[in-house]
């Protein structure tokens, strides 16, 4: 079943911001500015937690048809990058994790949202995927997903992509 937006976003079509995050690997990285390269970005709440495993697992066994289709993927969370480095080590990930703790990213692309957590209201990610074409313009968004089927459905539009 696809899944579709949940908020009003109007981030489609817009010129994905330019934030450099520091990137697992000792790099840093600017999402919105890799020319020639379409971008999967997805917005995590935290590394090693279930959700947060499965998705990255699901991104990691499908990561050779994304380097196919022209795609290179991010990881996204508040995570420091220790616990990141530890996260794609141990889940064994071809792509690379990008630590957004001041939240820049987060801010700039609308994710950060109040949540309920064992009946607490808590401020957190919510679970959310972009994909930016060659040129930098995101060209969909999902947002407040559920994890399975997710990762195929973001590639079958990456793949549309060409």
């Amino acid at each position: 079943m696809p899944q579709t937006n949940t908020t009003d976003s109007k981030l489609p079509g817009q010129t994905a911001p330019e934030i450099e995050l520091p990137a697992t690997g000792g790099k840093s990285v600017s999402p919105g500015a890799l020319p020639g390269k379409i971008v999967v970005l997805y917005f995590y709440p935290k590394d090693n937690t279930p959700g947060c495993t499965t998705e990255g697992q699901n991104f990691r066994d499908l990561h050779a048809q994304f380097v196919k289709a022209g795609a290179v993927i991010f990881g996204v969370s508040r995570d420091s990058l220790k616990s990141h480095e530890n996260f794609k080590a141990k889940m064994g990930f071809p792509f690379d994790l990008l630590s957004d703790v001041d939240e820049e990213a987060c801010k700039a692309y609308d994710v950060i949202r109040m949540k309920n957590m064992y009946g607490k209201k808590v401020r957190g990610i919510e679970r959310s995927t972009f994909v930016i074409d060659r040129k930098g313009i995101i060209r969909r968004e999902w947002r407040g997903l559920k994890v399975p089927g997710h990762v195929e459905e973001v590639l079958e539009f990456v793949k549309s992509l060409g």
